[in-house]
């Protein structure tokens, strides 16, 4: 196995969930074990979902301090995407470094980000054709993300999005990963973007069996028993990263570190996971840091909820731990599921746990499927964390996993 490359370092974290606007906001409801899925019967489509409100959106913006004009005619996802991204700029305080921007990198991971915005064009359109925003052209695309951060963040590098489906904010972070330990990058800004999906794509996912339906006493969990599907959960996330010796010379403190990273694809166009395929990805990113399953901590599951995604991931964990017996929970148990986003999530809840020496629970598990891992459950377990793996597989059979290990 090809080793992933000098360990990236993380000198900047944003996100922006149900959970919390913030970092510190997000991390003290891992700690907790807050969750933020609700019941909600203003949509068919929306039967449980964890809602991020225009006011946590604002107060993200303002914890983001951007720079100003960033946010002049923006559409809600770019506004989200601005608002972590803001925050992992100042965390790794770039604003106060003189980089050179040609060496500065943005990637994007999410695809399909502006469903909801097309989706109220067109209805524009049967109306009055000359009601369509003439910025549709610009903002429907999911470039719009990278056009717009370059331009707030003054990055005049490498820029580029990365779809994978719910893989593909992992598959972002190893391609930032890749620009910064090939030297092409001194710094990258690893954006998981908020997606909205027009509302028609949201009763697909109901009606494919994906998404928990509205019949019964509550969306069940992540391999607990009760699971239906997963629970829509709206989010952005950011990071930064850089070598971490770029890092010491500007005096930047390290985060963690991503020390490996692996991605498959299972050859399948269907939405049907397979053990090999999440194993293999699992192993293979674990091989490139040079990491033996015995001294993995946590595992950050993909954990939908969904009965058949938990399953095949409890099966492919117990292929590749065999005797090893790590802890594992999964963070859209408590924000439900970012869809494109969801890697990035899950990589900050990965580091925030690596830094606060905890593992947050699952608060919806009461009755574990057979063969599930070994669960944090309804209490945080405090540990010194060394190594998490972080997984995100999507519709399509694009598996990955994403090594982190603590800050040395």
């Amino acid at each position: 196995m090809t080793p992933a490359g000098p360990p990236v370092a993380v000198t900047g974290l944003g996100v922006l969930s149900a959970l919390g606007p913030d970092v510190d906001r997000f991390t003290a409801a891992l700690r907790a074990g807050r969750t933020a899925i609700a019941r909600t019967e203003a949509h068919d489509a929306l039967p449980y979902r964890a809602a991020l409100s225009d006011e946590m959106l604002s107060e993200a913006v303002a914890a983001a301090s951007l720079p100003p004009g960033a946010l002049r005619r923006t559409s809600r996802p770019v506004r989200a995407s601005l608002a972590v991204a803001g925050q992992a700029w100042r965390a790794a305080e770039l604003h106060r470094r003189d980089l050179d921007p040609r060496r500065l990198a943005v990637v994007v991971g999410g695809n399909n980000l502006n469903g909801a915005q097309s989706a109220a064009a067109a209805g524009r359109l049967g109306r009055d054709p000359l009601l369509v925003p003439p910025r549709l052209a610009l903002q429907y695309q999911d470039t719009d993300h990278v056009a717009t951060l370059s331009a707030a963040f003054g990055i005049r590098g490498e820029g580029l999005t990365v779809g994978g489906a719910s893989a593909g904010g992992n598959l972002a972070l190893i391609q930032g990963a890749r620009l910064v330990s090939w030297g092409v990058a001194d710094a990258c800004l690893v954006v998981g973007a908020l997606a909205e999906p027009a509302p028609a794509e949201l009763r697909s996912f109901l009606n494919l069996g994906a998404m928990v339906p509205t019949e019964g006493s509550g969306p069940g969990g992540p391999f607990d028993r009760s699971h239906r599907g997963f629970v829509h959960g709206p989010a952005a996330a950011a990071m930064v990263l850089e070598r971490a010796a770029g890092a010491a010379r500007h005096g930047v403190g390290v985060l963690a570190e991503l020390a490996g990273h692996a991605a498959t694809l299972d050859a399948n166009s269907q939405p049907a996971p397979t053990v090999d395929g999440e194993a293999d990805a699992m192993a293979r990113a674990m091989a490139s840091a040079d990491l033996d399953p015995a001294d993995v901590d946590l595992v950050s599951t993909h954990g939908t909820g969904s009965p058949l995604g938990d399953r095949i991931e409890a099966d492919a964990i117990a292929q590749v731990f065999a005797d090893a017996s790590p802890l594992a929970n999964a963070v859209k148990g408590l924000a439900g599921h970012a869809l494109t986003a969801a890697g990035l999530v899950s990589a900050v809840a990965a580091v925030v746990q690596l830094r606060g020496g905890f593992a947050h629970p699952d608060p919806w598990l009461r009755t574990p499927i057979d063969g599930a891992p070994r669960l944090v459950g309804d209490t945080a377990v405090t540990a010194p964390l060394r190594w998490v793996v972080s997984n995100a597989f999507g519709f399509g059979g694009f598996n990955s996993a994403v090594v982190w290990r603590a800050a040395r």
